[in-house]
């Protein structure tokens, strides 16, 4: 078959004609609402046809249209959409392919489509073979006005080869401007199960209120384009090599993740140094995305002691100096772990080897070189610090300079001479400590090594050691009224088996994975690890501060569940985010950030920018309860005086049906609805909108989805 020519066209219409008026009766029958599908439960086969453009091998037949394959907006996902006017009757869109292109394992046609500002164009849609057989036989397609919706449309009875896909105007005149997106042939799409009985869901807008922090959705070193679309409250620059980052020659110590190396920053320009070091340009990068920064500074008293371009580079444990080792650096073989072959750690090698020592004079000119470039905090300079990271794991993370366990007083006291110092040098900077590890760093010292029996524990009457860092620290305001300690700041990652991973896991890790989330609120949830007993990490932490230190805020500036390529890792995510609103963290910085492509960056979005027109999650948490949060969550804020926002999570692997119940506010008739699932992992959609009742609505949640609902308020 040819590309339909003009005279192709005129027969066309005949045949269209004539059959029309045979098929006119039934169409109310034939017609198919564009909805949003359910999800495949599983893909084996996928043939693209457009995305962004035209796949390799398909071609425009169209006919009596002009359409645009590089429309800008509106797009579902990418760069471009295709734009469909039909500015005759009868005319069409046809997507054709140079040659049979083979069907096996195909069975549906999938795309989206928008019906633009007007929407309930009449659009046929078919499939056709080399031989003209085309199925459906009449499928009518009615986009809705100004959102985008999935269609599937079945191939059953094609054969094992197509030529080409038609979106035909089944009308004598013309129609308004359409579009179409992500269009694609694929295999296996099986039926979701019905849906289950779902718990039930209350919101009350009166009850429960309390602002959410918009530091509570921050990343440690998140990507800059990622940052800058979901206008990134807070970025951390963190983790072991802070510990010993030297700002002077912009160098850091690897410690015990890479034998302990001296390794310079990435610096086009060393000559300019300090001046356009590494911390530099993040603080550079921050500015560009309006972040605020949450620079680490050193308090373990070493810093690297010099800049070395090329290997060998500096380290803790020379082979040539202190012997043969278990392991050695591959690029720098003198280079080793600090473990004998016979298994047993060295000591007493020198912490000069790679490093000098330092003061708190060297932090308070750091500071001083940040404000002369980037001002003072008050005035829109680097705001947060961080008083280190994980100093109850410096005798293992950086032995080769620290081998004595930290205990309760060296932290306190280093705490003092260096709080103090960031406060000297910058009055309105706020201060993050002690930024301990994990579970056994909440109640013990190094010294201790997680027991209860321990020295340091028993020497300071068996108080907790937060608890104690917390009263030290207020004596020390007491003492010289300066706050050296703004924020209670404590690092937290699961510790069941799996959790914490990349990998996605087997579906009792990604359901451990969702239902460990508790771990960060709930007193009845014991957690499933060796930990063995509850955690309620947030109003821990609060009741802490209350007893301790009142008026100190709430960080969690390391955590992560893991997953974050996978909807699992998202749907945790989402969750996570939901608890730090309500629970009353003041700041959170994921560790291992996703890039912006993966399922994880979702999640954020659908807190931070839903709807790619910063569309964001309200502002002031409100209560919000399932009779089971375990399969689906919900969470609920006011964002400022007209809307609600509902952020509800279906951890349950099959479709849920609930009732949400609505109360201390009128709402308007009709809410927004955006949702992330595995109908599409690249994107969240904009579904069709749900009524809404003085008292609520009914409404199916889709298996391991994420749900918006943007309810105006009357």
């Amino acid at each position: 078959m040819l590309p339909i020519s003009p005279s192709h066209q005129n027969l066309e219409q005949l045949a269209v004609l004539n059959h029309f008026h045979r098929f006119s009766r039934l169409l109310g029958a034939l017609i198919i609402a564009a909805a949003p599908m359910a999800s495949p439960a599983a893909l084996s086969a996928e043939l693209p046809v457009y995305a962004d453009a035209l796949a390799t091998g398909w071609q425009n037949w169209s006919w009596g249209i002009t359409p645009n394959f590089t429309n800008p907006a509106p797009i579902h996902n990418g760069n471009a959409s295709i734009a469909v006017a039909y500015t005759t009757g009868w005319s069409g869109l046809q997507l054709g392919h140079a040659a049979p292109l083979d069907l096996t394992g195909i069975d549906t046609l999938r795309f989206w489509i928008h019906g633009g500002s007007a929407g309930g164009q009449s659009i046929q849609v078919s499939v056709c073979n080399p031989s003209e057989s085309c199925v459906p036989a009449n499928t009518v397609i009615r986009p809705q006005a100004n959102v985008w919706t999935q269609a599937n449309v079945p191939l059953t009875g094609l054969g094992n080869v197509i030529y080409s896909v038609r979106f035909f105007n089944n009308t004598p005149g013309s129609q308004p401007l359409f579009y179409l997106d992500d269009i694609a042939l694929v295999g296996q799409v099986t039926p979701p199960p019905p849906p289950g009985v779902g718990p039930a869901l209350s919101v009350d807008a009166k009850a429960n209120r309390r602002s959410i922090s918009p530091y509570i959705y921050g990343m440690n070193f998140a990507d800059e384009a990622l940052a800058a679309e979901l206008r990134l409250p807070v970025r951390r620059w963190g983790g072991n090599s802070t510990t010993r980052y030297n700002w002077q020659n912009d160098t850091h110590n690897t410690g015990s993740d890479w034998f302990f190396e001296n390794i310079p920053e990435g610096n086009a320009n060393p000559a300019a140094l300090p001046n356009g070091s590494a911390a530099d340009r993040f603080v550079e990068q921050d500015r560009r995305t309006g972040t605020k920064t949450l620079m680490t500074v050193p308090l373990i008293g070493w810093t690297p002691k010099r800049r070395l371009e090329n290997h060998p580079y500096d380290c803790g444990f020379n082979t040539a100096q202190y012997g043969a080792q278990q392991k050695t650096d591959p690029w720098d073989p003198k280079c080793g772990n600090g473990i004998r072959s016979t298994g047993t750690a060295i000591t007493g090698n020198d912490p000069r080897d790679t490093s000098t020592a330092i003061a708190p004079s060297f932090v308070k000119a750091w500071i001083a070189h940040l404000i002369s470039n980037y001002k003072a905090a008050a005035a829109g300079g680097v705001l947060f610090y961080n008083l280190d990271n994980e100093p109850m794991l410096w005798n293992s993370t950086h032995r080769d300079v620290h081998p004595r366990p930290t205990s309760y007083d060296e932290l306190r006291d280093r705490t003092y001479a260096y709080g103090a110092a960031i406060k000297a040098a910058d009055p309105s900077a706020l201060t993050l400590g002690p930024v301990v590890w994990g579970w056994c760093a909440y109640f013990y010292s190094a010294v201790d090594n997680c027991s209860s029996d321990g020295a340091d524990y028993q020497a300071h009457g068996k108080i907790p050691f937060v608890a104690w860092y917390l009263q030290q620290m207020r004596a020390y305001e007491l003492q010289h009224g300066v706050r050296i300690l703004n924020y209670l700041d404590l690092h937290n990652y699961p510790q069941a088996n799996g959790v914490h991973s990349d990998s996605a896991g087997d579906s009792a890790t990604q359901a451990l994975r969702l239902r460990s989330t508790r771990s960060l609120w709930d007193r009845s949830y014991s957690d499933e690890s060796w930990i063995g007993q509850p955690i309620f990490l947030i109003p821990r932490m609060r009741q802490w501060v209350a007893t301790h230190y009142p008026g100190t805020k709430l960080a969690v500036t390391e955590y992560s569940w893991g997953a974050q390529g996978h909807l699992n890792g998202a749907l945790a995510q989402a969750d996570i985010l939901g608890i730090f609103g309500r629970e009353g963290l003041d700041l959170a910085t994921l560790w291992g950030p996703p890039t912006a492509t993966q399922p994880g960056a979702m999640a954020f979005r659908m807190y931070r920018n839903y709807d790619r027109a910063g569309g964001r999650f309200g502002e002031v948490s409100v209560r919000a309860v399932s009779a089971n949060q375990d399969r689906l969550a919900i969470y609920a804020a006011q964002r400022g005086q007209t809307t609600l926002t509902l952020m509800i999570i279906n951890k349950a692997a099959t479709p849920l049906t609930s009732t949400v119940t609505l109360s201390g506010f009128t709402p308007a008739v009709t809410a927004r609805v955006y949702r992330y699932s595995a109908a599409n992992l690249k994107a969240i959609i904009r579904v069709p909108d749900q009524a809404l009742s003085a008292s609520g609505f009914k409404a199916t949640f889709p298996a391991s989805s994420i749900t918006l609902v943007v309810a105006p308020m009357r």
